[in-house]
């Protein structure tokens, strides 16, 4: 069980495998304002850089879950460097299928809402491992633009207009979902900007350094179409967001 190379390869330079950028990150810690000692399950975490910096800005201890065996070697080597080691935890398991027995007080997916086929599965998967007046972060695009064409709902990395919603509805199905969304951060062009474009470099260094990789005509492909797909359509038409929830 691991994460395909294709995204590892794309985000090797990443702290964040998402569009938010290093501020709005600690943007959202300090919205909420974790009191220290606060107990932090993240499900699909990625590289761990939510953990690893607010448990040294907030004192949060915690446990990072993902697939990945690549990001969870960059968590762990990122936890050393801070000096929070002792504070948190990474586990290699399907987050999908992970709960606590301990439960947190904020229980977060950060932009991996496919674990639960989807924001409510997803809330519902958090649910089991919260602790009553617990929190729950969700990271999850929406529709800035309401696209009027299937190219470019398929420029956007989706098979249907309905994948995703306007942010107006987002937040109603919080509500509809029991939750009161009591925070959000969103990203924005540049925040998108960031990510996508990091992406680039990345992939150029590897095909310079791989060539003859069994991948490399497929990253090639990718370089070729992927800065023009992204000015063209996601960065105009997705929105990107975490949302702070909590159960009515």
């Amino acid at each position: 069980m691991d994460l395909p190379r294709r995204f590892t390869i794309r985000e090797s330079s990443h702290r964040i495998c998402n569009p938010f950028t290093s501020e709005k990150l600690a943007t959202l810690g300090h919205a909420i304002n974790p009191s220290p000692g606060t107990r932090v399950l993240d499900l699909a975490c990625g590289k761990g850089e939510l953990l690893c910096t607010w448990a040294r800005e907030h004192g949060v201890t915690g446990t990072g879950v993902d697939i990945s065996t690549v990001f969870l070697k960059a968590a762990r080597a990122r936890a050393a460097e801070l000096d929070v080691a002792d504070r948190v935890d990474f586990v290699h398991a399907d987050a999908s299928a992970y709960v606590t027995e301990d439960l947190v007080g904020i229980a977060a997916c950060v932009g991996a809402t496919w674990i639960g086929s989807g924001v409510a599965g997803t809330v519902e998967l958090l649910r089991r491992s919260l602790l009553p007046g617990g929190m729950m972060l969700i990271g999850e695009p929406y529709w800035r633009r309401e696209p009027q064409t299937q190219a470019i709902v398929e420029g956007c990395h989706l098979a249907r207009k309905d994948d995703l919603l306007p942010l107006p509805e987002l937040l109603e199905q919080f509500g509809a979902l029991g939750c009161d969304v009591v925070e959000m951060v969103l990203a924005d062009q540049d925040s998108w900007d960031r990510y996508a474009a990091a992406q680039w470099l990345n992939i150029r260094r590897w095909l310079d350094a791989n060539p003859d990789d069994e991948l490399a005509d497929e990253m090639r492909a990718e370089l070729v179409a992927a800065p023009v797909q992204h000015a063209k359509y996601r960065r105009e038409y997705l929105g990107w967001g975490v949302f702070a929830l909590m159960n009515r």
